[in-house]
């Protein structure tokens, strides 16, 4: 049966079910796929469980949805909707991909009971005319005692919101703040910021914060807004055992709204929506039918607080084997403790400390639903378990997450899933590959809320430094299964493979619009040849490269070579160029590069964002054909001002064209060239006067307009293109190196004007008395000259000639100056 397997022995004796590979029908086609698989940590062929080798069922493990997004889950959703993509539209598999978000745990009830309850005493407390109460002011020294004397236990207990500053200082001393910042490679090998450190940090900055406001309150907006965060655990601790536990709504107010940003997030981020998502509120009663079979087959077990455990040592004594994805971290209580939420430490009553909760008794103030053992809510890891059971079955194709998700995480799920389909003597292999995606890290660390060493989503694509695009090619650079330490050099390969791939396809995409007819792969000349023969093997090793384990990174290297080989061939065919632009399109396609990619279109060329602005077409493309011109007639020798006014003249703009708001800058600017190039025929100007204003268009005024216009070699006009972040960072490496030359042009001069202002100060200076003034001699002769030094010794001869022909020197730069002065 495919997905079963009988136990076998391992090797000390124990029944050990080792990973078995899925067997393909005979018939099936299948590509020669291979997936890095976190079960076996290799390269595993890769073979679907639907026999016809068509379908491919996946399940995602989705956000906890109580804040936004940032940028670790980008890299996690990104590199899973990019290998998704590949599987589907690279090797034709049909997916069905299912999701979950997590919208109950420890989390999620801690922040939603804690904001309800703030926004409670807000209310309140809300003053008509924005003052800050005695009441708050007493409830928030309260609560900033509370939170020091729970995160900085080092101040002394007496520290008050005026005293702050110095406890800090005296308690802290370096680590309050942060020092100059490690280098990537220092960092991860733990010798920079520690987890620690930005812990105690985070707590500090949010006790500071306080602590001013608490000294200068302000208006109550502000005042809250500087105590919030000592306000919450605070007002938690005092009211949130008070929580009606049937009322849910409380809590699934703060999951749908961060839930809708999250998607939100990953449109932005052409991120697939999954085909199926799987909420855990919905499944509650599937979640106690799961745990009860786990139960009646022995594998788990209820407690008198009525939480239900999973039994570690019953699954391993019937042939399991625990801990599959990370077995070094079997016996981590860390860990351990950390799965099991942080509501639900210090009251186990749990038979061994390596057993994990599926079932947890809720305490006061927490949600509650009903099953056979009281009410409670369901563990973190048996949501996944149940649902994904319920949407696919008891044999899932691919299972992912991130990397930090292996253990207790997957580790739970895949104990519990089969615990729960297995009989005795044949176990389900409930996933057969486990991919876990790399985690983004700063210096080393990585990206956590609790940290506060994240940016979300949403604030990075609206400061511009990253873009949808940009990101993805970020991650598909390095391999998905690694870790991403962002650096300054990685930003440069993003933005100079970008910035390669849109200058080809602007002008692959200008060729195909003036492209000549066609000829015969037999007509085309050796350049093209070449360059097919290359087009044929990059389409191989892309086939290789996919085909081990998505390789994405091997990928862009081939797409760079072959555009670059495209580049430096001369004398190519535009059908040529064209046929190398559409497959490279289909590639950037499929890896999710073109949010208005069409994959049924094989005539589509490059991806959106190389096209300037529709409003901007009817004046610009005017503008940049007057000036293709009026650059010729400069450039011919003899400036023909009369043609250069009437070709001005002759600028007309389509009647059915309206100057809407949205166009007017572009009018201006068209409007504004006509009228400078019409004045300077009139005037009769030289050419360099019309070349600077033909530059002052590229260089300034489309520019600002986030236009530039490429000039290309005569007849060619110029290409018409949008900024991108490559042009504008070569234009600022030029800016950048100019100012560098013309700082050191200055100062040089300036040292070369204090030389000679010395020169001139010493040539004052009569040549018997230059040395007269020194302490290094005792003794000098007629002229000046020393002749014993300061030591009674008599100078040398060597020393002496040296001397001289200073003072023969000193001699006639003082003559100069004489003469100059006697002139005068």
């Amino acid at each position: 049966m495919r997905g079963m397997r009988l136990l076998g022995m391992a090797s000390d004796g124990r029944k050990q079910p080792p990973w078995t590979p899925p067997q393909a029908r005979p018939d099936a086609q299948l590509p020669r796929l291979k997936i890095y698989n976190s079960l076996t940590r290799s390269k595993e062929d890769f073979v679907p469980v639907d026999p016809t080798g068509k379908m491919v069922t996946w399940y995602a493990c989705g956000p906890t949805v109580y804040e936004d997004a940032h940028l670790g889950h980008a890299k996690n959703y990104v590199s899973t909707d990019i290998i998704r993509r590949i599987i589907k539209d690279y090797f034709g598999f049909r997916v069905k991909f299912v999701m979950n978000t997590t919208d109950i745990d420890d989390k999620i009830i801690l922040q939603g009971r804690q904001q309800y309850l703030l926004a409670r005493f807000k209310q309140e407390h809300a003053a008509e005319d924005g003052s800050v109460s005695d009441s708050v002011l007493a409830e928030a020294k309260a609560a900033f005692r509370h939170y020091i004397g729970k995160n900085l236990p080092s101040l002394p207990s007496d520290t008050s919101p005026e005293t702050f500053s110095e406890a800090v200082d005296k308690a802290y001393k370096e680590k309050a703040e942060p020092p100059p910042l490690a280098d990537a490679a220092t960092a991860q090998q733990g010798q920079g910021v520690t987890v620690a450190d930005l812990l105690l940090r985070a707590h500090i900055g949010t006790a500071r914060s306080a602590a001013e406001a608490l000294q200068a309150p302000g208006t109550l907006p502000d005042f809250f807004a500087k105590t919030d965060d000592v306000l919450l655990p605070h007002l938690d601790t005092l009211h949130g055992a008070e929580m009606d536990s049937n009322n849910h709504q409380i809590y699934l107010e703060l999951t749908r709204k961060f839930e809708r940003r999250f998607f939100e997030d990953m449109n932005a981020l052409n991120v697939l929506a999954p085909d199926q998502l799987t909420r855990v509120t919905e499944y509650v009663p599937q979640i106690v039918r799961f745990v009860e079979k786990i139960v009646a087959n022995g594998f788990g077990y209820a407690t008198p607080d009525s939480s239900v455990y999973f039994d570690i040592d019953s699954f391993e004594k019937a042939g399991h084997s625990y801990s599959r994805l990370e077995p070094w971290n079997k016996n981590d209580r860390a860990l351990q403790a950390d799965g099991e939420g942080s509501l639900f430490k210090g009251r186990s009553m749990k038979r061994s400390e390596n057993h994990f909760a599926l079932w947890k008794a809720s305490k006061p103030g927490e949600p509650a639903w009903p099953s056979p053992w009281g009410h409670g809510r369901p563990g973190w890891h048996i949501e996944c378990s149940a649902m994904a059971s319920e949407v696919i079955g008891k044999t899932i194709d691919i299972h992912s997450g991130g990397v930090d998700l292996r253990f207790p995480h997957h580790d739970n799920e895949l104990a519990q899933s089969e615990a729960y389909w297995s009989t005795p003597g044949c176990q389900v292999q409930w996933t057969n590959y486990f991919i876990h995606m790399g985690q983004l890290r700063i210096r080393g660390l990585k990206m956590s809320k609790s940290l506060k060493n994240y940016t979300t989503i949403r604030t990075v694509l609206s400061q511009k430094e990253w873009t949808a695009r940009s990101l993805r090619i970020c991650f598909l650079l390095m391999p998905w299964q690694d870790g991403i330490e962002v650096t300054d050099e990685l930003m440069k390969a993003v933005v100079g493979w970008e910035g390669k791939l849109n200058n080809f396809f602007l002008k692959s995409l200008d060729l195909w619009k003036h492209s000549r007819p066609k000829t015969t792969r037999q007509e085309l000349g050796i350049a093209d040849q070449q360059l097919l023969s290359a087009l044929d093997k990059a389409k191989a090793d892309v086939d290789t490269a996919l085909c081990d384990s998505f390789n994405t990174s091997a990928v862009m290297r081939i797409l760079s070579d072959l555009v670059t080989e495209s580049n430096s061939a001369e004398a190519l065919s535009d059908q040529t160029v064209i046929l190398l632009a559409r497959w490279v399109t289909r590639i950037v396609t499929i890896f999710g590069l073109d949010p208005e990619g069409d994959l049924s279109n094989p005539d589509r060329i490059g991806w959106s964002g190389l096209d300037i602005p529709e409003p901007a077409k009817p004046y610009i493309y005017p503008a940049s054909q007057l000036r293709d011109k009026v650059l010729t007639l400069a450039c011919s020798g003899s400036v023909d001002h009369v043609a250069i006014a009437k070709l001005a003249d002759g600028i007309t703009i389509a009647a059915s064209t309206p100057v809407v708001e949205s166009s007017q800058p572009y009018d201006q600017v068209l409007q504004q060239f006509r009228t400078n190039v019409k004045a300077l025929a009139a005037q009769q100007a030289p050419a360099k006067d019309l070349l600077a204003l033909c530059d002052q268009l590229r260089d300034v005024h489309l520019w600002n307009l986030g236009i530039y216009l490429e000039d290309r070699n005569n007849p060619q006009p110029a290409l018409v293109r949008p900024l991108d972040k490559l042009l504008v960072e070569a234009r600022a490496e030029r800016e950048s190196a100019g100012a560098a030359r013309a700082k050191a042009k200055l100062e040089q001069e300036a040292r070369e004007a204090e030389a000679e202002k010395e020169l001139r100060e010493r040539a004052k200076v009569d040549p018997l008395l230059m040395f007269r003034t020194s302490d290094e001699y005792l003794e000098w002769d007629e002229n000046g000259i020393p002749t014993v030094d300061a030591a009674g010794n008599v100078v040398s001869k060597n020393r002496r000639k040296k001397l001289v022909k200073e003072w023969e020197k000193q001699k006639k730069r003082h003559e100069e100056w004489l003469a100059t002065q006697q002139a005068a």
